[in-house]
């Protein structure tokens, strides 16, 4: 009988702790059901002029309609809030230096890096230059993202994960989402200079001149074929660190060979004009390289409102989360899209102390007390950190080895981020966008755009320093007395260097050096990309022919083939001979798969390609692992890739012209060195018993991106990740993919003509799990196919009224 009981006993426990457990999950689905969006009905807004909607397709993508241009800003707002406020958050937080806030002591040194720039306080100045007209459409989208956010029956899942409540939305968060971009697109200048600055004390000028030429053939500028340029000689001596391993005390550098992408945020963008279109109108592509995670950077979205004149104005492209404008795309006139454009936008100017001057540095300025801000860091479960910023009129001072450097970068000047982006809306030609680009105050981009007549240009779109004297001096940290260093305000619109309507009907950049001509000079190098994948898009554009169409100006943006290792893959067969593979397995192995697996592409099933690439960066790594572990020690971004991107062709010279002194001694011959370089390669490859027949480009070019939260939610976070797919493409090709980086978008459109426009990105219009739309369209991004621009027949519309 007692045995009877405890097992009823038992069982009741057990139907107990299920009904508990099964009722937690019901608690959870619920509360993750009430976070997201809504879809449909009707809702009575304050502050509308006249009514909006937002009619969703079947793939959420949206169309935003309104009776003003205010209540679009609205609409915008509530469905950026509903579908992605926590992306937005972490946006401004990145900018604002506020991360630790939500994730603890862990995000501390990232917090202080970036509190350093106070973008906070740059950005409540900024609301307050505003035009009237601007700030009453920021306050409309503000309205709509903080409505949107409350209108949510639970907030954001991912606050329940941190613990703490969101924090309403503010005018200035929205100007801290576009600085956050500067950190993106510009914050790699920032170790690159201190790089730099090392290689300068470490190498005479005629090394430098060879190791960080200012051009490659690569190069493929928008005014000429090439850039015509005589290689440097080979110096009769390298710097005493050439080829060394690193010092035992070195901090181990970040090995090139296995990083994800060096130098590579940028993107691609190309126009073809309308002498050479099926329609008479121009074509314009652009994909924009970025780290990808879930959600992705961009939130798709057609925008439609009055024009002024009696019509209807419809913008369509991307939006970027906590700002209300389409970023890329075409308003029907004219379409565009931006890439890196890499110019020279931040200086190191090394301040001058004197111990007669207590408290005071020397500037350009003269001797000046810095100004002094208590910046305070709240810290998730720690007490709040203080950290004082001195200021000077050059920018913020950062100490490191020993020095005391004002960071003077545009970022931190008035106008740096503007509202004028609203301006293209509205512009109806060419000629009137290249007119408003370089009024933008965003991160300096390349513009490509293109209109309806069929004109195509190109010009820099956001602000370009006015420089004192221009030259390679400003790539080094310099002194006070540089006149490299003195920055004489902005360029005005009409200076900027602009080609329009080229000869041969195309145009295109992909983050290297755009001019081979004076124009050149304004933009300066802030470590361009070395020219291959520029070429590769140009040779593209020409193989088009006399009449080309959508389609087929969208499928360059999939090239895979492997133009620029080509070179690689033969010069490693080389040094593969008979006598290096005799008696050695594995390296007659390697011999046959640099021959068999190899297709001409980065495509997932070859292992001649991971190879050929794993051997340029052991060559890489041996040559520079020494200087690499010295730049550790300033930053640890710091890297001899950040010196110069350039750096292949210089290691290509030296391994075909093979100058006895510059071969590291540890090496009998240039051989032997290429010899060990790709036996690094075959023990990386083989490493825990792998056949090296098994090390296929695609697994190690494997899809990881995730949600920021995924790894905090054991056993379900993996419902935060996207599927392990095997990508094709790398980084000097035009399809550019990565683990986690690579083209967030792809979009081709010739305005007037968007029903044939091309569109997809890596991730949904959703950053909730549960919403249809959180990985919709995913697939189509992986196999590259061509989407359409346009949303679809609606699904789903809710209507906001007065």
């Amino acid at each position: 009988m007692r045995k009877n009981g405890v097992l009823v006993w038992s069982k009741r426990i057990l139907i107990a702790a299920v009904a508990l457990l099964l009722l937690v999950i019901a608690a959870a689905w619920l509360y993750l059901r009430g976070s997201l969006a809504q879809l449909e009905g009707s809702r009575q807004a304050v502050g509308l002029e006249t009514t909006a909607s937002v009619a969703r397709d079947e793939h959420g993508v949206p169309v935003i309609s309104g009776g003003s241009r205010g209540d679009v800003a609205y609409a915008t707002g509530f469905v950026h809030a509903q579908e992605r406020f926590f992306q937005m958050d972490l946006l401004r937080r990145v900018a604002a230096g506020e991360l630790s806030e939500l994730f603890g002591e862990r995000a501390l040194p990232l917090d202080k890096s970036h509190r350093l720039h106070r973008f906070r306080a740059r950005a409540e100045l900024a609301i307050k230059a505003m035009p009237a007209a601007d700030r009453a459409l920021l306050d409309r989208y503000v309205a709509g993202v903080n409505d949107g956010l409350n209108a949510l029956s639970a907030k954001p899942f991912e606050y329940a994960l941190v613990g703490l409540p969101p924090r309403a939305w503010s005018p200035s968060d929205t100007m801290l989402v576009i600085w956050a971009m500067y950190f993106d697109l510009q914050g790699s200048q920032e170790p690159r200079e201190l790089a730099r600055g090392w290689f300068k004390e470490h190498a005479t000028e005629e090394q430098r001149a060879f190791l960080a030429p200012e051009s490659t053939p690569w190069d493929a500028p928008l005014d000429a074929q090439t850039i015509a340029a005589v290689d440097a000689v080979i110096p009769a001596a390298p710097p005493a660190w050439w080829g060394k391993p690193k010092a035992a005390d070195a901090p181990a550098p970040a090995k090139v060979a296995a990083a994800e992408f060096v130098n590579t945020v940028g993107s691609n963008n190309w126009a073809v004009a309308g002498s050479r279109t099926d329609t008479g109108a121009a074509i314009v592509a652009d994909d924009m390289h970025l780290g990808i995670q879930l959600p992705n950077t961009w939130y798709r979205a057609a925008l439609q409102f009055p024009d002024g004149k009696g019509g209807q104005r419809r913008m369509v492209g991307v939006t970027l989360p906590g700002t209300p404008f389409v970023v890329v795309g075409s308003n029907g006139h004219v379409a565009w899209g931006f890439t890196n454009s890499y110019g020279d936008y931040m200086d190191f100017i090394a301040l001058e102390t004197d111990a007669s001057k207590p408290d005071q540095v020397r500037t350009q300025a003269g001797w000046e007390t810095p100004v002094v801000h208590e910046e305070t860091i709240l810290i998730k479960g720690a007490a709040a950190v203080k950290l004082m910023v001195r200021e000077t009129s050059l920018g913020p001072i950062r100490e490191t080895q020993g020095r005391s450097y004002a960071l003077h970068w545009t970022a931190h000047l008035p106008g740096a981020v503007n509202f004028n982006a609203g301006k293209l809306e509205m512009a109806e030609t060419l000629e009137q966008a290249l007119a408003i680009a370089p009024t933008l105050g965003i991160p300096a981009q390349n513009f490509v755009g293109g209109d309806d007549k069929g004109n195509i240009g190109w010009t820099i779109a956001g602000p370009l320093p006015r420089r004192a004297q221009a030259g390679l001096a400003s790539t080094y940290p310099m002194s006070v007395d540089d006149a490299a260093g003195v920055w004489q305000g902005w360029l005005s619109p009409e200076e900027y260097p602009k080609v329009v309507n080229p000869e041969h009907g195309h145009l295109g950049t992909a983050n290297s050096r755009q001019l081979a001509g004076g124009g050149a000079q304004l933009i300066g190098d802030g470590g361009f990309d070395l020219g291959a994948r520029t070429h590769q898009v140009r040779d593209d554009l020409a193989a088009l022919g006399p009449k080309t169409d959508v389609k087929k100006v969208y499928a360059i943006g999939l090239d895979d083939r492997a133009v620029f290792l080509t070179t690689w893959r033969e010069r490693a067969i080389a040094a593969l001979d008979a006598k290096a593979v005799a008696g050695n397995a594995q390296r007659a192995e390697a011999l046959k798969l640099l021959k068999d697996s190899w297709s001409g592409k980065a495509d997932v099933d070859s292992v001649g390609y991971r190879i050929t690439r794993g051997f340029m960066y052991a060559v890489y790594d041996i040559m520079y692992e020494s200087a690499n572990g010295e730049l550790a020690k300033i930053d640890p971004k710091s890297t001899m890739a950040s010196v110069s991107s350039r750096w292949p062709v210089v290691l290509a010279r030296l391994l075909d012209q093979q100058p006895a002194a510059w071969l590291p001694p540890q090496y009998p011959d240039w051989k032997s060195l290429q010899v060990a370089a790709m036996d690094r390669v075959i023990k990386d490859l083989t490493k825990d018993g792998q056949p090296l027949s098994a090390a296929t480009w695609g697994q190690r070019n494997t899809a990881a991106s995730a949600h920021p939260m995924a790894s905090a939610i054991p056993v379900l976070g993996k419902y935060l990740k996207v599927a392990p797919d095997m990508l094709p493409g790398d980084q000097h090709m035009p399809r550019v993919s990565g683990p986690t980086f690579g083209q967030s978008e792809r979009l081709t459109v010739s305005p007037g003509h968007e029903e044939q426009g091309i569109f997809n990105m890596p991730a949904g219009q959703s950053g909730h799990p549960l919403s249809p739309y959180f990985l919709d369209g995913r697939t189509d991004w992986v196999t590259g196919r061509a989407s359409p621009l346009l949303p679809g027949p609606a699904r789903h519309t809710l209507t906001f009224v007065k």
